[in-house]
């Protein structure tokens, strides 16, 4: 990924984060909620996750490009 990319944020953390962290597996910490439901496993999503992602990047990186076009007029 462009280090650029990593530069368009949502808050306090990248949108590339935002959504890396939003998809990662993760096991409910109550036992019988775990034991009765149906877990997310990555593997699952995984080319809806990556298609996501490779969407997240472009829209940043063209993002950020514009902001620096912004910044060149301006400064």
């Amino acid at each position: 990924m462009p280090e650029i990319a990593w530069e368009y944020k949502l808050g306090n953390r990248s949108a590339l984060e935002w959504v890396l962290d939003r998809y990662k597996e993760r096991k409910p910490r109550d036992l019988t909620i775990r034991e009765k439901s149906d877990v997310y496993r990555f593997a699952n999503y995984k080319e809806h996750v990556i298609d996501l992602l490779m969407r997240v990047c472009r829209v940043s990186v063209r993002t950020m490009q514009i902001v620096q076009a912004m910044q060149t007029e301006t400064g």
